[in-house]
C-alpha cells in the first residue's frame, strides 16, 4: 500500500454507505466484485473490513493452504476479510488494476484500507487490485497470476524494483 498515493490525499467520499459493487463468478478467479454502476476515477468503492489481528498474531492461525482474504497494514496489523468482512474481499488481482488500496488513518487512530478507482469503471466491469504481494525470499512462480492482461507479469508478487532486494540466488 502506498501511503503517498495521490488518491490518499484526494479521497472522494461515497455518496452513501452502500458499496457500489456486487459479487458474482469471475472469469479470473472464483468470485469477483463487479461495479453496479459507473464509477468515476478517484471514487471510493469501500473500506476493506474484517477481523483485525495484532502483529504476530497470525502466526498462531492454522491456515492449511486455505483461501485467505488477508490485508497487511504498515503498522504490522492485518485485516482478515474472511471473518466479518464485506464484498471488497472479492476484488481479485490484476497486473492492470482499475482500483487501488490506500491505507488511511481513521478518526479513532486505527489504520483502514480504502479501495478507490484508478480510472473510470463501467457498470458491470470487474474491479481489480494489484495485490503486489510481499513474498520475501519465496519464488514469484509460487504466486501465479491468471489476470490475462497484456501487462501480466505472471505473478501476484510485487514487481522487483530498485527498492526491492534481489533474492541471493537470482541474477542481478
Amino acid at each position: 500500500m502506498n501511503l503517498d498515493h495521490p488518491l490518499a490525499r484526494t479521497a472522494v467520499a461515497a455518496a452513501d454507505d452502500t458499496l457500489p459493487l456486487e459479487v458474482r463468478r469471475s472469469a479470473v478467479h472464483g468470485d469477483g466484485a463487479f461495479a453496479t454502476r459507473g464509477l468515476p476515477r478517484g471514487r471510493r468503492v469501500g473500506v476493506y473490513a474484517g477481523r483485525r489481528y495484532a502483529p504476530g498474531e497470525l502466526l498462531d492461525q492454522p491456515w492449511d493452504n486455505a483461501l485467505t482474504y488477508l490485508f497487511g497494514l504498515s503498522d504490522g496489523t492485518c485485516i482478515d476479510g474472511g471473518e466479518g468482512g464485506n464484498a471488497t474481499r472479492h476484488i481479485n488481482h490484476s497486473c492492470a488494476p482499475n482500483c487501488a488500496a490506500v491505507e488511511v488513518t481513521a478518526e479513532d487512530g486505527t489504520l483502514d484500507v480504502v479501495i478507490q478507482t484508478l480510472r473510470r469503471v463501467r457498470t458491470g466491469e470487474e474491479l481489480f487490485l494489484d495485490y503486489a504481494l510481499d513474498i520475501g525470499d519465496q519464488s514469484p512462480e509460487a504466486y501465479p497470476c491468471r489476470c490475462g492482461s497484456h501487462l501480466c507479469r505472471g505473478t501476484m508478487a510485487r514487481e522487483a524494483g530498485p527498492d526491492t532486494p534481489t533474492p541471493p540466488d537470482s541474477p542481478a
